[in-house]
């Protein structure tokens, strides 16, 4: 097993394990009536230290006058900004209006609206990220009340659209072919159905419901013609040729379609036939699919706006919409300013680190590196082997040039006992049998077990081998492994970023907050505090089959806030709140995330949490009270079924990345400094929430996180929570930034998306139903578990 080697510090333990302690108490039986109600806290305060820097946001102040004005909403609204909400219901059916109406204008300018976004057919807004499809920019827009009055949101926002042209041209680009003969008709006909095309000959829209069974000259239909001359004779039915129709007898030349399918666009038991070239996509029909990591870089590279330009296009915008100008929002009495809203932000100090040697490390603009330094506790790696599915990588050099680095970071790598190739053969194989191959070599190449194992794939991230690799190791084997798609040319920083992973994943510390190992954190130090990091991935939007996946991370070793555990759970598609926190079974045993959790922080830390931060990721506003009626008495009966009578003070906070609010500098035209902290002007009128953006916004416009604190019982002080907050953006162990929310989020994330590659998900539309419970609804398939070697480990690093 990888130990620490002899060079790292030493830290100091954790309390002891009493060795009468037993982690699983009795069991005894929870009462609903036991588990306390929670309500949203509303703000204490604002933070008061950090250097004042003044900044401008994209929102654009709102002025409700005219009281005689016809918008029966004036009063909640007017309520809403002087904090008093006693009417919710109001204060959201008033502003419920006011959007309604700013999308009855986006609609009557012929705009595609996806919610609260709208996005106009302009050349000039498609950005081709390639296989047929384009990001379409646009704008969002939506009214607020906020601590300083009611304001207009105005961002830029993408969505993805198909790219219109001829069906033809779409086809090739989307299965990357050159030649028609080469387009797989299978494959088109799925992406085809339910696409709306134009057909050139008469300028009528239809929808497409699938592909003829012939190609165009040979698929047959039935048509009334007259005998003889066509003046008095009867009718009759005639079978003609699609292709034979419309050369002959509508004298339109077709050159290619011959040879291909027709276009369905009838009805299912009534098709209607048109040849392809005839055909070409409409503008403005949403791509709902998950991007590839090339289409999503290239959405990146190519739509990123720096902050004075993305500035211009909102004010630009403004104008253009002139939505002071509206008839209905006149008449509510609503009229806009149009420049940017100034609000007064904090700039938090920078957290210290330490590294190896007990070394101090002073991050610079959010970012610090490893150069001539050691990690903090390093590990030592004695039996492990490389596994190579690429055939481009020289595999000697790599491993050599790996230990090189990693000795000069600390950790003990001796040479690798196999550097095992795939067999050339298999390379066209299924990814499972290709995986299942080449664990056969590990186990005859290797005497015994390794401790860990490098995986070289042949395609960077989407390798379609990484998920049956990842099940195979962590799952069946219980080894730590590292895949890895190396460039052409391999650097320093490079192979430092796959050490920092493999250190951690390995049990090691690359770095840690110098507030952690003199144990003087605030509130965290002085009472055993566990600190909950949740998430719940979703499968793509077209995808309504694909079971979500949960997973929460759980800090261990307290006091230190560095390390964590996941538990990963699969439950119904498209649901957001976690059920399987808690879960009782038959025999009166739990079998929840939160167990897994609370034993480890136990066993690591010698003491239950008295204390439990939640970091809440990817809900929205109207889902926090259920993140407090349906997760957190999860948590409780959870902690409770282990022989605890008392609850935990709990800090609830949501953690929200997809919102709309960004900073801007007032003067200087980069983005906000990491550290920045806005809790005034943009925030909640009542409710507890501020924006941080804590890292270096290197591309594009800075987005901050927006943190919602809805339980406080532990009694954080504004200041100390934030301080909090932007320490826990600095203990990411895989990078060497700050990040832009916090790490324990993040790691949720990465936990979810790794355990949801161990299972063939796009499959499953075939045969799930006929996985049925005895309720008759389908079941959800389980993730298989951990080995129990790697279980507790950052494996998701």
């Amino acid at each position: 097993m990888a130990k620490e080697s002899t060079g790292s510090p030493h830290l100091p333990p954790p309390p002891p394990l009493a060795s009468s302690a037993n982690p699983e108490l009795a069991i005894q039986h929870v009462d609903q009536a036991d588990i306390p109600k929670y309500s949203i806290v509303s703000r204490k305060g604002v933070g008061k230290l950090g250097r004042q820097i003044p900044l401008m946001t994209n929102h654009f102040r709102v002025s409700v006058g005219v009281p005689d004005a016809v918008f029966y909403q004036y009063t909640p609204i007017a309520l809403a900004l002087k904090g008093n909400e006693a009417d919710i219901g109001g204060i959201q059916d008033a502003v419920r209006v006011l959007d309604i109406i700013l999308r009855q204008q986006a609609a009557n300018r012929g705009c595609l609206l996806v919610r609260q976004s709208f996005f106009h057919d302009d050349a000039r807004n498609y950005t081709d990220v390639g296989q047929g499809v384009s990001g379409l920019r646009g704008f969002h827009s939506s009214f607020r009340t906020t601590q300083g009055g009611f304001s207009l949101n105005m961002d830029v926002s993408t969505t993805m659209v198909l790219t219109p042209g001829p069906v033809k041209d779409f086809l090739l680009v989307n299965q990357n072919v050159r030649e028609l003969r080469e387009i797989d008709w299978d494959k088109a006909r799925r992406m085809l159905k339910n696409l709306r095309i134009k057909a050139t000959h008469n300028n009528r829209e239809f929808k497409i419901i699938g592909l003829s069974e012939m190609r165009c000259n040979q698929q047959l239909f039935s048509m009334k013609v007259r005998n003889g001359d066509g003046t008095n004779g009867d009718a009759e039915n005639v079978e003609m040729t699609v292709y034979e129709y419309f050369t002959k007898h509508r004298s339109i030349p077709l050159t290619y379609s011959g040879f291909l399918p027709c276009l369905d666009v009838g009805k299912p038991k009534r098709p209607n036939f048109l040849p392809l070239e005839l055909c070409s996509l409409i503008s403005l029909q949403r791509y709902t699919k998950s991007l590839s990591s090339m289409q999503r870089a290239s959405l990146v590279e190519k739509s990123r706006q720096k902050p004075q330009e993305r500035i211009r296009t909102v004010t630009d915008a403004m104008r253009t919409y002139r939505y002071d100008e509206d008839p209905l929002l006149s008449e509510c009495g609503i009229s806009i300013e149009k420049k940017l809203t100034s609000v007064n932000g904090r700039i938090l100090d920078t957290p210290k680190l330490k590294v190896g040697n007990s070394e101090n490390c002073f991050p610079n603009n959010g970012r610090w590196n490893f150069n001539n330094k050691l990690l903090l506790k390093a590990t030592s790696i004695k039996r492990w082997a490389v596994v190579n599915f690429s055939a481009q990588c020289d595999t000697s050099r790599l491993s050599r040039d790996l230990i090189n680095c990693g000795r000069k970071k600390g950790i003990d790598i001796e040479g690798p006992k196999s550097l095992i190739d795939e067999y050339p053969q298999l390379r066209r194989s299924s990814p499972l049998a290709r995986v299942e191959s080449m664990f056969e070599q590990v186990r005859d190449k290797l005497p015994g077990p390794p401790e860990f194992i490098l995986c070289l794939l042949p395609q960077r991230k989407n390798s379609d081998i990484y998920g049956p690799w990842k099940k195979k190791c962590l799952s069946d084997f219980g080894i730590v492994t590292q895949c890895i798609s190396p460039p052409r040319v391999i650097k320093d920083q490079y192979l430092t970023n796959v050490l920092l992973k493999i250190n951690s994943k390995l049990g090691g510390i690359n770095s840690m907050l110098e507030v952690e190992l003199t144990r003087s954190i605030p509130f965290i130090t002085q009472t055993p505090t566990m600190i909950l990091g949740m998430d719940v991935s979703h499968g793509s939007p077209g995808r309504s089959d694909v079971p979500s996946v949960a997973a929460v991370v759980g800090s261990l070793e307290w006091p230190y806030i560095t390390k964590y555990r996941a538990s990963v759970r699969t439950q119904s598609p498209k649901l957001e709140m976690i059920d399987a926190l808690y879960k009782p079974t038959a025999n009166n045993t739990d079998d929840g995330i939160m167990r897994e959790l609370f034993i480890e922080f136990y066993k690591t830390s010698g003491a239950k949490p008295k204390q439990i931060v939640i970091f809440r990721d990817g809900v929205s506003e109207s889902q926090f009270n259920q993140v407090l009626n349906i997760e957190l008495p999860q948590i409780i009966k959870a902690y409770q079924h282990l022989g605890e009578t008392d609850v935990p003070k709990f800090t609830v906070i949501i953690a929200q990345k997809n919102h709309h609010t960004k900073l801007f500098k007032a003067e200087g035209t980069d983005n906000v400094p990491p550290g920045t902290v806005v809790d005034t002007t943009v925030v909640h009128p009542r409710n507890y929430d501020f924006y941080m953006c804590a890292h270096n916004g290197a591309i594009g416009t800075s987005r901050p996180a927006h943190y919602h604190v809805l339980v406080d019982e532990i009694g954080f002080s504004p200041d100390v929570l934030q301080n909090l907050i932007h320490s826990l953006s600095y203990v990411y162990q895989r990078s060497t930034t700050a990040i832009s929310i916090v790490a324990p989020v993040c790691y949720a994330h990465l936990a979810a998306a790794q355990m949801g590659q161990f299972m063939k998900f796009d499959d499953m539309s075939e045969n799930s139903s006929e996985v049925m419970t005895s309720a008759g609804v389908a079941a959800v398939p389980e993730l298989p578990r951990l080995h129990k070697n790697v279980e507790a480990s950052m494996f998701f690093c």
